[in-house]
């Protein structure tokens, strides 16, 4: 089962190239999610789970985020059916934008799949090309400049953990290999001041395109110029790739005894990028910027909570099912006002509930989501953090980390608000009558379904999924 959801993007992307059509195109993408979800979905039931390869394997620590990308690529593929209906561009054009999509999940999917670092490593530069094009794919000036910000800074990262990785086996001496499995049972010989060397370049580098400041800076222009169903994937999918593999190599430094100082670098990065997006989110024009903002405050805290330990781990895992969900509706319904009103501006947005009433509750829900409102699984991720610094006695960490939570709150909450209500003047509400039609069913219901989910999890929590969480936090 593995290779059919390696394999079958490719055997796709080879039909298309012979069949260009636009239909065909979409309806391989929709395929894929299906398959991807149908085959995550037997994994979860533990069944195939056996059928693993020498190069790429499901187990406890990957499962919960195969899961949560598998969900997410389904309902981004839903919400696409009815956003390729709208682009206006040649059949060519939407084969390439579907193609690229398919390169991009198989890429992420085998990032979290891989058994190896070094393959790890090399699928995560996949992810960069794939999507390079994808960011670029309405070809503004903006989209182009956004393109080429990506692929600069995460060709630096990945340079970086490149040269980690090299670090990383001068310290393991004789033993030849960067297998995780094996790196984990000989972890306790190797070299310390070379394997700490080797995190620094390593956190830099995947970090880079986990979004973490100070090296976030591609993050806020391809999420903003991206397609909405990408700046989803990209924000709610790749984010977590590259989080994984920074797992798997703070498991390797807390076997070789060198936890402490991976702790710290996390902690710091981690409140960095809490105080860069609370710097910037306060005086935001752009909306789909202000949610990429968003995005580097909440690797910031999956950071912070990777750094704490303890039942912090717990926190990590829900608060990333929680992101993943809430930030993934944010983006598509991103993309409704954006087919409504035409304009990336917040200046330009207002009276969103009385130009559209579902988009407006989508809009609302999804920052309240996202914002940790009861009943939102992620005020339980956020509480159980605080709640772990202080039993922890980080008591000035605590503070700071509410206060700055509570700017980005402010900053976040004064634009949707703006946004939200207000009265419509009569060329917007004329604009909004001819945008209307544009917005099909298809780009409602994804953001419904993540919703209930986000909400209801912070209530209950089935048995499957809480030992599914419990497996994922013994991998850290």
């Amino acid at each position: 089962m593995i290779n059919t959801i390696l394999i079958f993007p490719i055997v796709a992307c080879l039909l298309m190239l012979i069949i260009k059509n636009k239909t065909f195109s979409t309806l391989m993408v929709n395929t894929y999610a299906i398959i991807h979800a149908v085959i995550t979905t037997m994994f979860t039931l533990n069944i195939g789970r056996d059928s693993h390869t020498p190069y790429f394997v499901v187990d406890n620590t990957n499962l919960i985020f195969l899961i949560i990308l598998s969900l997410v690529f389904l309902m981004v593929a839903i919400y696409n059916t009815g956003y390729v209906k709208n682009i206006e561009f040649p059949d060519k054009k939407i084969r390439n934008y579907s193609f690229m999509i398919l390169i991009f999940v198989l890429s992420m999917t085998g990032t979290l799949l891989s058994t190896d670092l070094g393959l790890a490593w090399v699928l995560v530069e996949a992810t960069t090309l794939s999507s390079a094009y994808l960011i670029y794919f309405n070809r503004t000036k903006h989209s182009i400049e956004a393109a080429w910000k990506y692929v600069f800074i995460c060709s630096i990262g990945i340079a970086l953990a490149f040269v980690g990785i090299i670090l990383l086996n001068i310290s393991t001496g004789s033993i030849n290999t960067l297998n995780f499995a094996h790196l984990y049972k000989y972890a306790s010989a190797f070299d310390h001041n070379w394997l700490k060397t080797a995190f620094v370049f390593m956190l830099f580098g995947f970090g880079a395109k986990m979004g973490l400041a100070p090296i976030h800076f591609w993050l806020p222009d391809a999420h903003s110029e991206a397609p909405s169903p990408i700046s989803a994937l990209l924000s709610a999918a790749l984010l977590n790739s590259a989080f994984l593999v920074i797992v798997r190599v703070f498991k390797i430094m807390t076997l070789a005894n060198c936890a402490g100082y991976a702790r710290f670098m996390l902690l710091v990065m981690g409140f960095i990028s809490l105080f860069v997006t609370a710097v910037f989110v306060y005086h935001i024009r752009n909306y789909k910027r202000m949610l990429a903002y968003s995005s580097i405050e909440n690797m910031g805290i999956l950071a912070i909570g990777t750094a704490l330990g303890g039942a912090a781990y717990f926190a990590v895992i829900l608060h990333l099912i929680g992101h993943s969900l809430a930030k993934a509706s944010f983006f598509l319904t991103s993309g409704n006002v954006l087919e409504l009103f035409g304009s990336k501006r917040v200046k330009s947005v207002n009276g969103l509930m009385t130009a559209d009433g579902k988009t407006g509750w989508l809009w609302v829900l999804s920052f309240l989501a996202i914002c940790a409102f009861p009943t939102s699984i992620l005020f339980i991720s956020e509480f159980i953090i605080i709640k772990t610094m202080i039993l922890q006695g980080h008591y000035l960490l605590c503070v700071i980390f509410a206060l700055l939570l509570t700017i980005i709150l402010y900053g976040i909450g004064k634009v949707v608000i703006k946004m939200t209500f207000g009265e419509l003047s009569k060329d917007k509400a004329e604009l909004i009558e001819q945008n209307k039609s544009k917005v099909s069913e298809f780009m409602y219901l994804p953001q419904f379904i993540m919703l209930i989910l986000v909400f209801t999890l912070g209530v209950y929590i089935p048995p499957f999924l809480q030992h599914i969480i419990n497996c994922a936090v013994a991998g850290f």
